[in-house]
């Protein structure tokens, strides 16, 4: 069997507002498990109790999401105000 490879480039990243959009994300979940309490018996009565804790590992998973990519920001603004020059000295 031949190893595929592909024919064309990869395209570049998308880059956005990540934080928003991460931040954003986990408000969503933490809302759709606020929304599910109160039916709590309802779920629990036909076996959907996941849904109400997949919505706060959502917001759980979320809350390090955010951490993370705040963290990825500074460090990608720290690389950009050092310039080109020390960016180079620190890959050498």
């Amino acid at each position: 069997m031949a190893k595929w490879t592909p024919k064309h480039e990869a395209p570049e990243p998308l880059e956005g507002p990540v934080v928003a959009t991460i931040t954003g994300g986990t408000i969503l979940w933490f809302v759709l498990f606020l929304a599910q309490l109160p039916f709590y018996g309802w779920f629990d009565d036909h076996g959907h109790t996941w849904w109400v804790w997949t919505c706060l590992a959502g917001a759980g998973l979320g809350l390090i999401g955010i951490w993370y990519v705040r963290r990825r920001d500074a460090a990608i603004k720290r690389d950009a105000a050092a310039g080109p020059d020390q960016a180079a000295t620190a890959a050498e």
